[in-house]
């Protein structure tokens, strides 16, 4: 695969890193403490579609505690980008998805409730029938967020705000992020759109077509926040069978290091699948740019 064909994180030294950027069609982990810098770098990536595909990515919220990760501040800090942030309603029609200047947004913020855990065990069942109910009062939203964005140009998706758990399984966190990657950004154009349209998809059909995509032009990059705070023990954390990690295409790798009464950050790329990479542990520091990995 060409450089032409791979994905700019946006940080040229990390596109190096990864053998000239990220795959498209592929799952791109990025994990590490709070703090670290992982929606820094989401920014990044998909501020960098601007250049390569015409578009900007789209940023997919998770937080269920109320407060966002403070995406737009960075946006606009980093690259004077305003943020279009698409709003809940009661009601939409599926058809609002071929009007670019109404639907065309950067970010979705799905869950507001302050203080909901994320871990279905602590949830009585009553309050996980009631999760349930609400997810799909909200999946009609998040289908047409995402393929009013891919129909306009759009080849990014991040998903942020993935808080730690033991388990990925505990997580309804991770139940909606699976529905998410699996149903919709590596669904076929016109079968999401059946999702979407459903008894009114023949009615739409003719723009189904004209406004086809690839779904395997579309790079997710998923920002996993960890227990873990220092980079060796990000390095020695066992990968369970069937976990997001082992689905993954790549795993990027942050976290802090300390050499004598010094703190830094560093990140290592733990497995990048079809592509060459680097074996080197990357110094880095948190600019008003964003993220700016140091010379060795």
């Amino acid at each position: 695969m060409t450089n032409a064909n791979r994905q700019s994180t946006g940080i040229p030294k990390l596109d190096e890193a990864l053998g000239g950027g990220l795959i498209p069609g592929t799952l791109t982990v990025v994990m590490g403490a709070t703090g670290i810098g992982k929606t820094q770098l989401g920014v990044s990536y998909a501020q960098a579609g601007e250049q390569q595909e015409g578009q900007t990515g789209v940023i997919f919220d998770l937080t269920t505690r109320g407060d966002s990760q403070n995406q737009a501040e960075y946006a606009e800090r980093m690259f004077n980008w305003k943020l279009r942030q698409r709003k809940l309603i009661d009601r939409i029609d599926p058809a609002v998805v071929w009007d670019e200047a109404e639907i065309r947004s950067d970010y979705l913020h799905v869950f507001h409730r302050g203080g909901r855990r994320v871990t279905i065990g602590d949830m009585p069942p009553e309050q996980w029938q009631e999760f349930k109910a609400d997810l799909m009062r909200r999946l009609d939203q998040t289908i047409a967020f995402f393929y009013g964005n891919f129909v306009h140009g759009v080849r990014r998706a991040v998903i942020d705000g993935v808080e730690p758990t033991e388990k990925d399984s505990d997580s309804f966190q991770f139940h909606l992020f699976d529905y998410i990657y699996h149903q919709i950004l590596r669904k076929e154009h016109d079968w999401l759109a059946r999702d979407l349209f459903r008894v009114h998809f023949r009615s739409q059909q003719e723009k189904v077509e004209q406004h086809a995509y690839d779904n395997q032009d579309i790079g997710g990059l998923l920002l996993y926040t960890s227990h873990e705070v220092m980079l060796d023990d990000l390095l020695s954390r066992p990968i369970q069978s069937g976990d997001v990690l082992s689905n993954a295409n790549t795993i990027i790798m942050l976290g802090k290091t300390r050499d004598g009464n010094k703190i830094g950050r560093a990140l290592y790329v733990a497995k990048h699948r079809g592509s060459a990479c680097s074996d080197e542990i990357l110094p880095y520091q948190i600019a008003e740019q964003g993220l700016q990995i140091l010379p060795s």
